[in-house]
């Protein structure tokens, strides 16, 4: 591998790592790569850099060759089939009333296949709305029921944390996450704080997660009752960024003291 090159191949769509090869690229180059469907019309948002020693043993897809007039026509094309198919099948999903959501409409470069992409609550009989949207595009048509995660990562958007959601920016696929992760990081169980747009647990809880189980095993458990050098007393709290814990004495006094000044944990 010589030089890797980010692509975009939509517009707010995640930036995605090709090989360059040979090509002589910049930034706002438009570029036709190979996809995981095809070839996809994208257009280069990061300037080709070296591959490191880590990446050349990746095998990325391969910039396939430089963007012409005609597929610059045939991209615009697309764009407007995709709205036309878009507002046609709400359309059509209204009629027919189907309990289902229609999230978005991928066409193949080519523009011989489109794709719909809807969430719904429970299975969908949709034979009828292929029908229809064949007689209407006369291409291939297929309907891909996604769940809400999916369609966050779709749609994009902010998150809480004020940046663009991690599903969107970088993520390629969507590990599990539980309220147990939550509890660890010593989180409030409120569904408001620790959840994303998409309504479930954030993704964001999961990345910390092993790394605040290793921090915490080095901390004494609360309830115990330690030595230190400021004083004898029970641990009530734990700041595991900061390295500290807060021990009540006998005489009732909070005192802040670091892991280093630890000298002793006891059960009772």
């Amino acid at each position: 591998m010589g030089k890797i090159v980010g692509v975009s191949i939509r517009p707010g769509d995640k930036i995605c790592n090709f090989d360059a090869g040979l090509f002589v690229l910049s930034c706002g180059s438009h570029v036709i790569v190979e996809a995981e469907h095809g070839l996809e019309f994208g257009t280069v948002v990061t300037p080709p850099r070296p591959a490191g020693e880590e990446e050349s043993e990746i095998r990325l897809r391969k910039v396939y060759r430089l963007a012409n007039d005609e597929d610059i026509a045939q991209y615009r094309k697309n764009v407007e089939l995709e709205k036309s198919a878009h507002t046609y099948c709400l359309k059509c999903i209204n009629e027919l009333g189907l309990e289902m959501n229609l999230v978005s409409v991928r066409s193949l470069f080519e523009g011989t296949k489109l794709t719909f992409y809807f969430t719904a609550d429970a299975r969908v009989d949709f034979r009828e709305l292929v029908k229809m949207l064949v007689k209407a595009y006369r291409v291939r048509i297929e309907l891909r029921q996604i769940g809400v995660r999916n369609r966050a990562k779709m749609c994009g958007g902010i998150g809480r944390c004020g940046h663009v959601l991690c599903c969107s920016a970088f993520m390629n696929d969507f590990e599990p996450v539980s309220i147990r992760m939550a509890k660890e990081q010593g989180m409030l169980l409120n569904p408001t704080k620790i959840s994303g747009l998409c309504g479930r647990l954030m993704c964001c809880l999961a990345f910390e997660y092993d790394t605040y189980c290793h921090l915490k095993s080095e901390f004494p458990d609360s309830g115990k009752y330690v030595r230190t050098k400021m004083g004898y007393g029970r641990v009530v709290r734990r700041n595991i960024l900061k390295e500290l814990i807060t021990i009540k004495t006998d005489e009732g006094h909070e005192l802040d003291v670091g892991l280093d000044k630890i000298i002793e944990e006891r059960n009772v």
